[in-house]
Parts: C-alpha cells; structure tokens; sequence
C-alpha cells in the first residue's frame, strides 16, 4: 500500500511505482488477493507471489519468511522482451522492476543516497572533493533519476535535468528535488552559467528530450563537466520517449505500432549517447548510470566501441564500497511519525560516530528531503554496521523510544545481490560479469536467515535479459525472535557482497573477511586452516 500510495508512485491508478513500468501488483485482483492474504496470514504460513499474483499459502514454520516473492522471471533462451510482452498482454507475468514488485520502494530518497555517493566519489577523483562551479547534465526526473538534481546539489554543483513529461518535473519541485524549472533552453542556460560563476548549488529542470536537447548543447559548445543519464531506457516501449515525438503522439504510436516505437526508441538512444561521448571528448566526465541506454543506442546503429567508451557507473565509483559490503541500507517507520525517523537517524550517528560522511548525508537528509508515503531513511552501510543499526532499531522499538515498528530492507542495487553486466557487475575482476548464481544464493541466504520477505527478480533497472536481482525486507518489532532475524538477516545479507568480490579477486573484499570473519571456506582450505 506504501508503494502505491499517491506521493510515492508514478501511476499508482495503474499499478506502476516506478522505472517506466514497475508494477507492485499484476493487476487489481490480484493486488485485493494478496492484501486479504496477508491480512489472515498465519505465523507459521508462507505466501507464494508468482509476478504479481499470489498463487499459494503454505505451512512452514515461524521463523520462515512470510512471503516469497518472483517477479519477471523467464527460462534464458526466452528473456527477451517480445518474449516477456507476449506473456506479459497474456496476464502471465508483470515488470516488478526492483523494489516495485518487491514492496520496499520508499520514494525518489532510495536511490538518492546512491546518487550522492556516486556523484562525491566523482567530485573526489575528479574536482577535488566537491562539484562546486561543476555543471551535471543528465536526463530524466521519474522515480531513479529524480533523485540527480538534489544529489548534485548536495554536493555543491549546478544540476541541468532534461525532462520530457512536464508533471515529473512539476513533482520534483513540490517534493523540493529540483530547485527550478523552465521549458526555454536560453532560459535554462542562462541560470546555469551565473549559477556556475557565482558557485551556487542550484538544480534546474528543462521540458525537452534529451535525444533533441544534448545534440543541441554540443553543438552550441557548452561546457559540461559531468555527464550521465536516467530515462527509462531500460524499457525502449513503454519507458523511453523518441525524439520527434510529444507525449501524445508517442502514447499513440506505442499503442498502433509497438515495433516501430521501440525501433524509434533505439534510433534516439544512437543520437543520445552519441552526444554524450562528444561531451567526453570535449572534456566531461561522462558515466553511465545504469539504464541500458548505451546497449539501446547500439541497437539503434551507433558502434559497439562508442556506444561502450564510456564506463558504468559502479566500476567508475562504486564497486570500493560493494568490496565491504556497503550498498543501500533502508527503513521505513510504520508509525507514519517523522520524529521515529529522526530518532533513528541520531542513533546511527551515535553508532557510528567517525563516519562523517555518513553524518554529512544523515544532516542534509533530515533537512532536505521530503517524505513520500510512510516516513523513512536510506543510508549506505556496510557488514558489521547493518546488524548493529538493526539491533539497535529493535531495541528502541522494545523500550518504547520509537512509537511503532520499523520495516528494515534495502535496493537490489546493493553489493552482493545482483548479477547485471552492464552495471553493478560490469567488467568485474575476474571476468565473471554475467554469472547469475549470486543473486539466487542471496535470495537463498536470507530464506534460511529468516527475513519476514524475499524477493528474487529479472530485469530491473536495465531491462529483461540484462539482470537478475534479489531484495530481502526483516521488520524490527521489538521482540526477541526480530532481534534473532535482525542479527542473522542483515550480517548475512551484506556478508555476500562481501563473499561476491572475494570470490572475484578483489584484494579489498578479501581483506574485509579477514577482518570481519566472513568464512571463506576456499581460502580455508588453500590456507591449511
């Protein structure tokens, strides 16, 4: 109900939450079965969610999740998107995108921390710490990208977001994401070039298409300094928009010719990332962040070796923190009272006192970012740190400090939890890109660890046939059997990020084993222990 509450999902009317498509629930029938469900749902019974559908009850035991979730699953030979579409028009499946279907979607805030670190790791490698008199243009304002203007304004930058629908962009000023908005590009390039002299933070939102608007920028030869992109290319029918086209004409002809749109769709991403590798090679930091889009503009003509000259984001700015187990750690506060929030945020901060970067983003949250549906928090921690904020959430709920449960999950976008070669595993180590065992194992882990619900997934945030993923929820109740799942769940959950880039060759996440006594039974016996 959260995640289709009307301030937190984009089409709530339709069952989508976010990322083009991403629904929560197959369709209403199935929406009303599983709520009735869940609300006679036994102790020591388990649903079974088949994309979307609740299709059985069974007995298990009390320390067993309460529901287990597959969403857009499809034999291999068969993931492909006309393969999905048809099963999909058949009433077989859904898109649960990543925590759409799995029901821990908390608003633009979950990827806004992710969009924060990646945008500081950039500014550290690259500005010297900070994007302040830096100018990030990038493109789309839904559910994932949102989260761009506010996180390049928290670190000190000037935000240039191209938006094709007008009430992303008039949704992103309520919510305070986005700081302006204007639909004339002079306009817009005006207010960036004294936001940029004066080294003011600002964020700016223009109604176009980027496949229309980047070309035009380079060709004007303005100065960017750091590029990226998150429209729903992951989804060229039913997420991204062509060049050429307005919303109208574009609902229509998805409609009336599907494989045409989608090769328009294609066309456009050629033209789009062909801009952004000239912004490159202007001078630009240019990152891709995590959308298909360069796999989409090599359908659409552009060359393998441009359409991949730029990196994905995580082995650009990420992967360092996936080595220790770090990714985005959630929670929502179920009493619907900021204040329990606010209280939590003071005791992570209390918990890890040296952490000031977790303390910068903790501050800033609490000021700046508004609450969509259920109030709720999002920060990145690593093994070791998830069990102890957990534990310690659980016991402020037992002694009465926070007024009601708080329901702890986190993205599939985390360390050890996803196989998606062209984002969180792209260009690993070892080669090992698009094994898929990973995600299942995590996914396998948190069953046996008892988290209340687990959730196994195809295709999210870059589409079907490029992902499988995994997301795990264990609600802090203040009892003793939540402490037990707490400790369990979220030492094991972020363990197998660990155990992932261990596996991989990755000196740091070896490293973090040793440290943290993550067992690692093939260097157990390599070292005679």
């Amino acid at each position: 109900m959260n995640n289709l509450d009307p301030d937190v999902a984009e089409r709530p009317e339709d069952l989508v939450v976010y990322g083009g498509t991403g629904k929560a629930a197959r369709n209403w029938e199935a929406y009303d079965a599983i709520v009735r469900t869940l609300r006679t749902l036994g102790d020591d019974e388990t649903m079974l969610v088949q994309s979307g559908k609740p299709v059985g009850v069974f007995r298990t035991h009390p320390a067993a999740p309460r529901v287990l979730i597959s969403n857009s699953m499809l034999v291999p030979k068969w993931a492909d998107w006309e393969t999905f579409r048809e099963l999909e028009h058949a009433g077989l499946t859904m898109y649960g995108q990543m925590t759409a279907g799995s029901w821990i979607y908390i608003g633009t805030q979950g990827i806004l921390q992710g969009t924060y670190e990646t945008l500081a790791e950039c500014a550290t490698q690259h500005f010297g710490g900070s994007l302040r008199g830096r100018v990030t243009v990038t493109a789309g304002l839904g559910g994932m990208g949102g989260a761009q203007p506010l996180a390049v304004t928290m670190n000190d930058g000037v935000a240039l977001c191209v938006e094709v629908d007008p009430v992303r962009i008039e949704r992103r000023v309520k919510t305070r994401y986005l700081d302006r908005e204007t639909t004339d590009l002079e306009e817009a390039l005006r207010w960036v070039e004294e936001a940029r002299s004066s080294g003011e933070a600002v964020s700016i939102g223009l109604l176009g298409n980027a496949a229309e608007v980047l070309p035009e920028l380079v060709g004007r030869g303005f100065r960017a300094d750091v590029v990226t992109d998150q429209t729903s290319a992951h989804d060229p029918l039913g997420g991204y928009v062509p060049a050429g086209l307005s919303l109208e004409e574009a609902a229509r002809l998805r409609s009336e010719s599907p494989d045409r749109y989608t090769a328009r769709s294609h066309e456009s991403m050629a033209v789009h990332v062909d801009a952004m590798v000239q912004f490159q090679e202007a001078g630009a930091v240019v990152f891709d962040y995590g959308n298909n889009l360069r796999a989409g503009a090599e359908q659409g003509g552009l060359s393998h070796d441009r359409a991949y000259s730029y990196p994905g984001f995580v082995p650009a700015f990420v992967r360092p923190l996936f080595c220790e187990g770090k990714g985005p750690f959630r929670w929502a506060a179920l009493s619907g009272d900021p204040e329990d929030i606010a209280k939590t945020d003071r005791a992570v901060m209390d918990l890890f006192p040296s952490d000031e970067r977790l303390h910068r983003w903790l501050r800033m949250a609490a000021e700046r970012v508004a609450f969509q549906g259920l109030p709720a928090r999002i920060c990145w921690l690593g093994y070791g740190e998830r069990a102890r904020a957990g534990l310690e959430f659980n016991e402020m709920v037992r002694t009465g400090e926070l007024s009601a449960p708080i329901v702890i999950g986190r993205d599939h976008l985390d360390a050890g939890s996803v196989a998606s070669p062209y984002r969180e595993t792209e260009s690993m180590k070892d080669g090992s890109d698009a094994i898929g065992d990973w995600p299942i194992l995590n996914a396998l882990v948190n069953t046996a660890a008892g988290a209340h619900w687990v959730s196994v997934h195809h295709g999210g945030g870059v589409g079907i046939g490029y992902s499988l993923h995994a997301g795990m929820v264990v609600v802090a109740d203040g009892s003793w059997d939540a402490a037990a799942r707490l400790e369990r769940v979220l030492t094991s959950d972020p363990g197998m990020g660990v155990v992932r880039h261990a596996d991989a060759g990755y000196d740091r996440a070896i490293e973090v084993a040793e440290e943290r006594g993550v067992r690692l039974p093939w260097r157990e016996g390599a070292s005679g222990t």
